[in-house]
């Protein structure tokens, strides 16, 4: 029994490592993603697949399948359209604020049974407008390969702020895309008869 205790003892001490050293490893993942961000400013829609494979090595693939998706539906929106209408998103999808952010830093990040979170503190100069500060939420999915960005709960709380979330978003120009095929679609069968 004597050797049992140390062993126990050091086991605990192992349990609570991984939880103290995963909101460290979120925080770099996050950290990460937003220095890929910071690279392509100013924002403007979704981003190509050049940049997208950039972002791969913090995001789910979740998240990477619905960039490609977006940016999909969006050569195929451009086709259907001829260019004669806006993108499906413009302006900076990964945050309330159409012009992006211009600094940001992360803060508190937590780990849950649903995975984990980071709160990310992040501001705009510049432009026009007065400068703005606002507290996004990056949701994060633990993988096989560590953390990884799976979605942002925008935070903006401006008039002009998008709020809801990355997801949303995406997922919003995809259905509008296909809206507009399908009503492509339908004008086009109306000729035919």
């Amino acid at each position: 029994m004597k050797n049992l205790l140390p062993i126990s003892a050091a086991l605990a001490v192992a349990a609570a490592s991984p939880a103290q050293g995963g909101d460290r490893d979120m925080a770099q993942v996050v950290d990460g993603f937003y220095r890929v961000y910071e690279s392509f400013r100013p924002p403007d829609g979704v981003p190509d697949a050049t940049v997208r494979k950039r972002f791969e090595p913090y995001i789910s693939q979740s998240l990477a399948r619905l960039l490609a998706d977006v940016d999909d539906t969006q050569h195929r929106y451009e086709k259907l359209t001829e260019g004669r209408f806006p993108p499906l998103i413009a302006g900076d999808p990964f945050t309330p604020n159409f012009d992006g952010a211009t600094s940001y830093a992360v803060g508190t990040c937590a780990a849950d049974a649903a995975g984990g979170h980071c709160s990310v503190a992040l501001s705009f100069t510049g432009g026009r407008d007065k400068p703005r500060s606002w507290t996004d939420t990056v949701a994060l999915v633990r993988t096989e390969a560590g953390w990884k960005v799976n979605d942002i709960v925008y935070g903006g709380d401006w008039d002009a702020g998008v709020g809801g979330s990355l997801s949303e978003t995406l997922r919003s120009a995809i259905e509008h895309g296909d809206d507009m095929k399908a009503q492509s679609q339908d004008r086009s069968g109306d000729k035919k008869e």
